[in-house]
């Protein structure tokens, strides 16, 4: 699988302040992609980039609350006056939300606070950075799933997860894959390449750095859909080890 010219690629990473995020933008950044550190917080998107820029990448903060559809909007057109255009989208901002029992005791303000991020932002994302895409001569948009949103594996009790039952959480990066179809059915006739990584159990804020993989190896798969060629698929799920079932 050949891959798409990196150098002179513009991405934009939501979320990048810290852990995961970071790490995508970094690695991205070390193949000559100019990174664009999307981040609630200025003066944490700020921070990060420096710290980036000072490993010799061409990394640049973007302020940018995927929740809020004012700001997203501000970000398009940011990135539209500066670049013209926009190569690579990677939607890895996310939550798991407070809630976490079991699916019975969930209330709808509950499951709300999650999608909020994990769903109607990523839509509210995508939408702003559409027209940009669009520009690029091989846009690409990377979905940061979890393999906890397969259906497939959570139909079975013994593929892994038969003990964990988050439905906030896990019904989020669910309905995280139907977008990632949806989209890449609507530009399939287009260069823009739509998929979804799943980073593995990875040590973040996320999950108070239980995970058993490092941020460096939860990045790969992220960053090499972003990097795909034009004989690359779309439309799939995926890990370090190949296609993930929907």
């Amino acid at each position: 699988m050949t891959s798409a010219p990196e150098h002179g690629r513009v991405a934009l990473v939501t979320g990048a302040n810290k852990g995961l995020g970071r790490e995508i933008a970094r690695q991205l950044g070390a193949r000559g992609v100019t990174v664009l550190l999307g981040a609630r917080d200025a003066q944490r998107g700020k921070l990060a980039a420096e710290a980036l820029t000072a490993e010799g990448l061409d990394a640049h903060p973007l302020l940018l609350d995927v929740t809020d559809p004012v700001v997203v909007a501000d970000a398009a057109a940011t990135i539209d006056e500066r670049y013209g255009r926009l190569d690579i989208l990677v939607n890895n901002a996310g939550i798991t939300g407070a809630f976490h029992g079991p699916p019975g005791a969930a209330t709808a303000e509950q499951l709300r606070e999650v999608y909020e991020t994990n769903v109607f932002g990523v839509l509210t994302v995508t939408n702003a950075m559409l027209p940009l895409l669009r520009r690029s001569a091989a846009g690409r948009i990377v979905n940061m799933s979890s393999t906890v949103g397969s259906l497939t594996l959570n139909a079975d009790l013994f593929a892994g997860f038969g003990d964990y039952n988050l439905v906030t959480y896990q019904s989020s990066k669910t309905a995280l894959n139907a977008l990632t179809l949806a989209y890449a059915r609507e530009l399939r006739d287009t260069p823009i390449k739509v998929n979804a990584a799943n980073p593995g159990f990875t040590a973040t804020d996320m999950n108070n750095h239980r995970g058993h993989q490092s941020v460096e190896q939860g990045a790969v798969t992220a960053v090499r859909l972003a990097l795909l060629g034009p004989d690359g698929p779309t439309g799939t799920s995926q890990d370090d080890t190949g296609t993930v079932p929907w």
